[in-house]
């Protein structure tokens, strides 16, 4: 394995992504839907776009320029801009070239061991070189990649390897004890640690597998609250659209830096960060632990561009003394998701550091990342929204019998588009059960405005129903989360024999003097009497969440004071 590395200066000029394929603003299709404002990218670089027939019975808008694999996008990159910086990590640069020859060398050396085209990998690696350098391999001998965060345990990853008939497995070596035994996986028989990676014997040269569009690159294994997870098939044509979309919708431009701080092995640093620098020629900075006054020094010495992280880490950047003599003139974009972000964290940040935006964005790890993204400077006027439906998508907001409400009316979001997955692997039934004529049931209660923008209120099963009063715990969250030195808060229902449930808040507010009573009293302020918490638990550590970021409630609701 080629792991050349090369400690040229970190802010080559970009070298533009080849001409036949950048954006040119184009109008979008007649006929938008009624949930979708008419042009609500005008001015935008949005490309044209045609109807196209996928996954055999699903007709969507798909961009008609458009690379036609993962791997392809990257090669246009390394091929426009060889020179420029493709990854860093810890001090440690990259050039596209460079991680173009590792990946192939590494490649090499895995199809001698036996890896061929079709073969599932999970990939347990952390935020490390290795994680991009396996990607690009596996893409180039065509086997799918199958990657778990960190946090899963043995049990969980011989579920997964066994689903998905995994027949490799490469890991952290301080991870070693987790991979599953030989009785626990079969079909596992290649074990390899990242650390390994450059002991393997040299294999002869692989032409990178011709990919069509709809096969699958990726299959990453949902979060589920109930049951076991399933794992959603991210094929080629979902990936490019996705980073296409970042793309169009952000405005970004060749040779962008953003910062890995969210997990790799995860939907939006796969998308949101790996492919869209992928797509920009662009530099991904490995982040591989976040710490905010490291991290705020990681922004400066590496003069990123662009983020996109949960609103929380956002807050604790704003709460690091490191960021008042930090030069962050570089830091333009600041996405968010997987949470609402507090009105006044947004306030903050426009006040601290005038340059950044922050946008916010909606996606699941069935849509690829991005179904909607907020247009620059639209955050303040829509403050409540997560953003405009990205051009090649629909959503359609529905009742429970599968009907499409009226404009501005609440129902469950479902969503349709070139990004959304076909399905699940090897699981009709779980497939069946969530998509509609190609629209993935979200199990998100939301709505769109007159404008096109998307309103998501809470998760079906989250929405509190106290004495038939329907409570939606993200009105409170964002309330709780507006009084000074709340950094996260997540509402619950509690059991009531009387009311049916009882609205119950966790609380995390470090260095905060706790008080229910102060901060009840700030709640009552703001809302109905029948959505301010009538209990709260104050957590002096960060509440549970997934590597997608999203809080983890089941948890939440087994830690309920009796």
């Amino acid at each position: 394995m080629d792991a050349s590395i090369v400690t040229a200066a970190p802010h080559t000029p970009a070298i533009p992504i080849p001409a036949t394929d950048t954006m040119t603003p184009d109008t979008l299709p007649a006929g938008p839907t009624s949930t979708q404002a008419p042009d609500p990218w005008h001015g935008y670089p949005v490309p044209a776009m045609r109807w196209e027939s996928v996954y055999g019975d699903r007709l969507v808008r798909c961009f008609s320029n458009r690379p036609t694999s993962l791997l392809a996008m990257f090669a246009q990159a390394a091929a426009a801009a060889p020179g420029q910086q493709a990854m860093v990590f810890e001090g440690r640069h990259w050039t596209y070239a460079e991680l173009d020859r590792s990946a192939a060398a590494l490649a090499a050396s895995l199809a001698a061991q036996g890896l061929q085209a079709g073969d599932r990998v999970v990939m347990l690696l952390s935020n490390r070189p290795e994680f991009l350098q396996v990607l690009l391999a596996l893409l180039r001998l065509g086997a799918i990649a199958v990657p778990v965060g960190v946090r899963e345990q043995r049990p969980g990853l011989a579920y997964i390897a066994g689903q998905c008939g995994a027949r490799a497995m490469v890991f952290d070596a301080s991870l070693a004890d987790r991979v599953p035994l030989p009785d626990e996986a079969p079909a596992l028989t290649l074990r390899l640690s990242a650390e390994s990676l450059p002991d393997l014997p040299a294999g002869e040269a692989v032409a990178p597998h011709p990919a069509a569009e709809n096969d699958t690159a990726v299959i990453l294994y949902t979060s589920g609250t109930t049951g076991r997870p399933k794992g959603a098939m991210l094929t080629h044509r979902n990936l490019v659209h996705s980073a296409l979309h970042w793309q169009a919708c952000f405005r970004l431009q060749p040779g962008e830096r953003s910062a890995l701080a969210v997990p790799a092995s995860h939907v939006t640093g796969l998308v949101a960060v790996i492919a869209a620098m992928w797509r920009m020629a662009g530099c991904v900075v490995v982040v591989p632990e976040f710490k905010a006054d490291a991290f705020v020094a990681l922004l400066a010495a590496e003069r990123i561009s662009v983020t996109v992280m949960v609103p929380a880490m956002y807050k604790l950047c704003l709460m690091s003394p490191a960021l008042s003599g930090a030069d962050l003139s570089a830091w333009r974009i600041g996405a968010y998701g997987g949470a609402p972000m507090p009105v006044s964290t947004i306030d903050e940040l426009q006040q601290r550091l005038p340059t950044l935006q922050a946008l916010n964005s909606y996606g699941a790890t069935e849509t690829t990342s991005p179904t909607t993204l907020m247009p620059a400077g639209g955050t303040r006027d829509h403050i409540d929204s997560v953003g405009a439906v990205v051009p090649a998508a629909n959503v359609r907001v529905m009742d429970d019998d599968g009907r499409e409400v009226p404009p501005g009316a609440t129902g469950e979001l479902w969503i349709a588009g070139p990004m959304v997955v076909p399905g699940y692997w090897a699981n009709p039934q779980a497939t069946a059960e969530a998509f509609t004529a190609g629209y993935w049931h979200s199990g998100d209660l939301g709505a769109v405005d007159a404008q096109g923008f998307v309103r998501v209120f809470d998760r079906k099963k989250d929405m509190l129903n106290r004495g038939g009063f329907k409570i939606y715990s993200v009105e409170v969250e964002n309330t709780l989360m507006s009084w000074p030195g709340v950094v996260e808060a997540a509402v619950v229902g509690k059991p009531c024999p009387v009311l049916g449930e009882r609205v119950h808040a966790f609380v995390h507010a470090p260095g905060v003097v706790p008080s229910a009573a102060d901060l009840r009293a700030h709640c009552a302020g703001q809302l109905a009497d029948y959505k301010v918490p009538e209990s709260i638990t104050f957590s002096a550590t960060p509440l549970p969440r997934n590597a997608n970021g999203k809080l983890m409630k089941r948890l939440l609701r087994e830690q309920l004071p009796v």
